[in-house]
Order: C-alpha cells, then structure tokens, then sequence
C-alpha cells in the first residue's frame, strides 16, 4: 500500500485523538468550514468572504417605513410653519403700509364692552379686518384698559395698532376762547363786554327768547317776557373757537337751571314766592351788597317789608329802569312813572335788575332771622350798612351818613 503523505498539515496535539473523516484529506490551503458558516451561507446572511447581505428570501428591511415617517413629519412641520406664519402676519400685519384707507366713519363704544365687543363694532364699520385679532392685539398689547368708551370719527382700513392708539390716545383740546361775565350786571351792561370778546352774532337779540327755554314752564315766570334778563348766570366761560353770542347764551342758561336746582326753597314757599320772584330777589341783593355776609340781612329786609306792605325803596330798581348806574340820582329821576320806581310802588318789581350768582341766589332763598326793616351805608365802613329795625334808628343812621358825606365835599363817604 501506497504510504499516505502529509503536506502542510498540522501536527497532532498529544493527548487529543485526532479526528477522523474525509476532512483529514484535505488538499492544502483549503479552510476548514464550521457548521455555523455552513448555516449562514445558506440563509445568506454571510458570503464566502464573510460579508453580511440580505439573502433572496429573508426578512425586509425597516428603511423604507423610516423614509415615510420622516416625509410625513416633513409635511406636517410645514403646514404649521406656514400657519404660524399666516398667524403672525394676520395679527400684526407687517405689511400693511401706512394702515389707513379712505374714508372715515363714527362708531359708538359703549363702556364696559369687552375687547371682542369692540373688535366687533370696528370690523362692522370697516375700521379693522377682523373684530378677533383686534381683540387679541389688544389684550396681547396690554392696552385693553385704556380704550375709551364714546363716539370715535375713525378712518377706513385702520390697522390693528392704529385703531388701538386712535382708541387710548385722548383727543387734542380743542382752542377756545374765554368769556367772563361779571355779577349783577343787566344785558345792557353786558354788551360792551361781549362786543370786546370778538364774539360773533348779536347779543341782545340772542338773549330775548332762546330756543328750548321756558321760563314760564320752569321758573313760573310770567306768560310772555321781553327776555331772559335775570337767567344768564355769570361766571367765566370756555367756548370753542369759532364760538357765537348763541353758543354763550346757551351757557349761560345751562349754568343757571343747574345752580339754582342746588336751591333750598323752603323759606320762599312759606312766603307764597315763585321761583321767578324768588329771583327778582336775588337781583336786587345783588346790587345791594357788597359785602357776602349781608346778603341774607339784605334779603330779610326785602322780605319783611313784602310781608308789612312797605315799598321796598330800593335805587337800584330805578337805576335799571334809567340803564344810569354811575352818577347820582336826580330828584326827577327818583320820581319816574315806572313798575321799576320801589320807592313809587308796592312789592316787587316786574322783573329782574340784572343777573344774580350763586350766593346772592342762595340769599334771596335763604333769608337771615331779622326784624331789620332798614339799611344805610355805613360811614367809612368799606361798603358795609347799618340795619334798623324802627324809622328812628334808620333815621340816626342816615344823618350820620349825611355828615360824613357833606365832610367829603359830597362825595360817597363808604370808604375812607
């Protein structure tokens, strides 16, 4: 027998029996193959060279699946970029250029609405676009509080900012002019006054019978009165530019009905005065005093002698009658045929002298308690009088008067 012959191959390792089988004959430079290659080559996971590959029949690989969620993903963070996008320009409006269209419109915000009420009302009158983004601009910006409630001339085509400031920013005081119409003085003697002032329109006419005042249905003054002499409260007043002699009157009157409603008449309805009489009062005191604190002393003498059925002598009433208010009276004059002439005629007289404030109002309601049936200028007294309640103090008083005006060289001894 031919003897077998090893080339290449490795020595047996001693106490290990050698393996037997077909492997032993193995040409050299051939690998041995374990079980577990044999296996993966055929499922082929493994090749000769010991790369992994997919096999033609083995299980697919998730790839695929990965690709379509990540697109999915893809289209869904798109869609919300450009809805964000959409968003931020819906509600700011970056683009929207000087924010205005043409046109403009009045709108009414009433108080207490809410910012969508508000985003309401303006997208309805074409101010904003959206009556939601304007309520949310405004809640976002912080402004919400400080919109104002009221009338609002707005433009067309507004942008959310622009109608939040038209809406918080207070409108620019209008320029007026002031007018100041001093106490006690008649419509006559206020003309000069007004005709100063530049005011426009005729005073006089506008002071005989204004629209929408009724001094019959408020005052239960008589039927028809020449004017409204005696109802022009004076104060000083702001009136718009280009105000009018009308637009003054009308003050004027308003001021008046609010002052006098702050009247307490109680006294006067125990005396059966109307209000009109009440305010013939109230004219004549105000001629009268010249100090506040004999205002009611001046009233209870006007009232205590209307009780008695004493002519009340008041001058003043005679001066209205003449429009003379300087110089002194004449005997003549003090002997007139007038309702005006007191001193000629029982009570009051028909109308007003003048137009009284507030305190000589609150006089002629409020008398003081006073038996006082007279008064006279006091010597040196800086404008205050003497009261008396006989004719013989009365007369004491007036030749005290008497003297101190004849040591004056016959001039007004009030002051000194």
């Amino acid at each position: 027998a031919r003897r077998r012959q090893r080339t290449g191959s490795l020595p047996p390792v001693p106490g290990r029996p050698e393996p037997l089988g077909a492997a032993d004959d193995a040409p050299v430079g051939v690998r041995r193959v374990t079980e577990t290659e044999v296996a993966a080559a055929r499922s082929g996971e493994a090749s000769a060279t010991g790369r992994v590959r997919r096999g033609p029949a083995g299980p697919r690989s998730p790839r695929p699946r990965r690709r379509v969620v990540l697109r999915l993903f893809g289209v869904v963070a798109l869609l919300g970029i450009v809805a964000i996008a959409y968003f931020a320009n819906a509600l700011f409006e970056p683009f929207a250029g000087d924010g205005a269209g043409s046109g403009e419109v009045r709108v009414e915000i009433p108080a207490g609405a809410s910012a969508g009420d508000i985003g309401t009302i303006l997208a309805d009158a074409d101010v904003v676009d959206s009556g939601f983004f304007f309520g949310l601009r405004a809640r976002m910006s912080g402004d919400f509080e400080d919109l104002r409630a009221g009338p609002h001339t707005l433009a067309k085509g507004m942008t959310y900012a622009k109608a939040i400031d038209a809406l918080t920013t207070a409108p620019e005081a209008a320029p007026t002019e002031s007018v100041t119409v001093p106490e006690g003085r008649s419509r006559r003697e206020t003309l000069p006054i007004i005709r100063e002032t530049g005011l426009r329109g005729d005073y006089m006419e506008a002071t005989r019978k204004p629209k929408g005042f009724s001094p019959r249905r408020l005052y239960d003054a008589p039927r028809d009165l020449p004017n409204v002499e005696g109802f022009l409260f004076p104060a000083t007043y702001e009136l718009r530019k280009p105000a009018t002699v009308r637009d003054l009157v009308a003050k004027q009157l308003e001021t008046f009905q609010e002052q006098f409603a702050t009247l307490d008449l109680a006294a006067t309805k125990r005396a059966n005065l109307t209000p009109y009489e009440v305010l013939i009062i109230a004219s004549m005191i105000e001629r009268e005093a010249a100090i506040d604190k004999e205002r009611p002393l001046i009233s209870a003498v006007i009232y205590n002698r209307l009780k008695q059925g004493i002519p009340l002598g008041i001058d003043a009433t005679i001066r209205f009658r003449l429009n003379q208010w300087t110089q002194p009276l004449k005997v003549s004059e003090l002997e007139i045929d007038s309702d005006y002439n007191t001193r000629k005629r029982q009570g009051l007289p028909p109308g007003p002298i003048g137009n009284p404030g507030l305190k000589s109002l609150q006089a002629a309601a409020k008398p003081a308690k006073s038996d006082a049936l007279y008064y006279v200028v006091k010597p040196c007294g800086e404008g205050a009088h003497a009261f008396s309640e006989t004719d013989a103090e009365f007369q004491q008083d007036v030749a005290e008067y008497n003297r101190a005006r004849d040591a004056r060289g016959g001039r007004d001894p009030s002051n000194c």
